[in-house]
């Protein structure tokens, strides 16, 4: 092994790239046979440097094994091994510790948590260097590490809050948001208030000539029935429903937050039935926040997110992060009538613009 800052293949290394004496004690090197050395590039063979074999070898068989260091991110440790030869030497404890946080499946050779080469995630992967290529991987750290860790996210553990879907990790977290959260949109939904009333007042009025008018869906419910009215549904608009409510349809269009552009953005008017106890569950994703706005609440209605209760309002909006484990009831009697809100998906105000624009084009509907 070379002393201490003497120059490698390719130049001088920096004081970091090369181990101490006490480190380097530690480390066995084995003695390459005359098949490893033609094996290894011009650079390094013939110059009787263990450490240079011993980390080519190792920066060779991260390449080989991990899927993912092709074509990833250009500041992720995974593909170290494109760095010239004495950056390489500085990157292998980091490229050691990325191994250590992603085992290799004995079957596929891959990351067996969650990281783009098991599989499960591939897809998102592959838009997410789409997305880059055409624009930029400035912003992207989250989203990309968020990829890489979706089996993480969402392992069997129990948890108070697991989408099902995609989870965006570092952003801060809570059952509910305060309304300042999105206070412009949540303000002009208020002031429409009578505008959404009405509108939905005028379709209710179907149900006395028919059990389900066109444009409403049932949804799985104990003890009643939960009907909803879509004028977004999963990012894509749905016309014959919205020619029907055009006010409330132009006022999305004035909303500045509202989830229009992918997968996970939805809108309609939501109806609990007396008795109707919709199931725990959770929501697919924690970048955006689901805002209610109260049109009829009678007693005894209730949503708890989280483990914790709260009450709607007429008028009023209520936001919270549908990730976490919740539930909705109606309890009150068949006098009482339904309980309904207004339903809307918003941006989760921590998710940057580059951030969102990457997501509405990993998640476009139909890709």
């Amino acid at each position: 092994m070379p002393p201490h800052g003497q120059h490698g293949p390719t130049g001088s290394l920096a004081p970091s790239a090369l181990s101490t004496p006490s480190r380097a004690s530690r480390i066995a090197f084995h003695v390459p046979s005359d098949k490893h050395r033609t094996s290894l590039p011009p650079s390094v063979r013939g110059r009787g440097s263990l450490f240079w074999h011993w980390l080519w070898k190792l920066l060779e068989e991260d390449r080989r094994t991990c899927p993912s260091s092709r074509g990833a991110d250009p500041n992720s440790s995974t593909v170290a091994w494109k760095m010239s030869a004495g950056v390489r030497a500085a990157a292998s404890p980091a490229l050691r510790a990325e191994r250590q946080r992603h085992p290799r499946h004995p079957r596929d050779g891959c990351a067996a948590c969650g990281a783009p080469g098991c599989g499960r995630d591939q897809r998102l992967y592959r838009n997410l260097q789409e997305y880059a290529k055409r624009y930029s991987w400035a912003g992207m750290g989250r989203i990309h590490k968020g990829i890489r860790e979706q089996g993480r996210y969402r392992g069997g553990r129990p948890s108070i809050q697991k989408p099902e879907v995609f989870f965006l990790p570092d952003l801060p977290t809570a059952p509910y948001f305060a309304r300042d959260a999105q206070k412009h949109d949540v303000e002009l939904l208020e002031r429409n208030f009578q505008t959404i009333l009405c509108e939905f007042e005028a379709l209710y009025k179907a149900f006395s000539n028919c059990s389900l008018p066109q444009g409403w869906k049932v949804h799985s419910a104990a003890g009643g029935e939960w009907l909803t009215f879509h004028l977004l549904s999963q990012g894509v608009c749905v016309p014959r429903n919205c020619r029907r409510c055009p006010r409330t349809s132009r006022l999305l269009g004035s909303l500045r937050t509202c989830i229009g552009n992918n997968v996970f953005g939805n809108a309609c008017i939501s109806v609990l039935s007396p008795g109707t106890v919709i199931a725990e569950h959770y929501g697919p994703t924690n970048i955006r926040v689901r805002c209610h706005l109260g049109l009829k609440t009678p007693s005894g209605c209730e949503l708890v997110v989280g483990g914790e209760p709260q009450c709607w309002a007429e008028g009023r909006c209520l936001l919270f992060d549908d990730s976490f484990l919740h539930t909705a009831f109606h309890q009150g009697s068949a006098e009482d009538g339904p309980r309904v809100v207004f339903m809307v998906d918003l941006w989760h105000p921590n998710v940057a613009a580059a951030e969102r624009q990457a997501l509405d084009f990993i998640f476009a509907p139909g890709r």
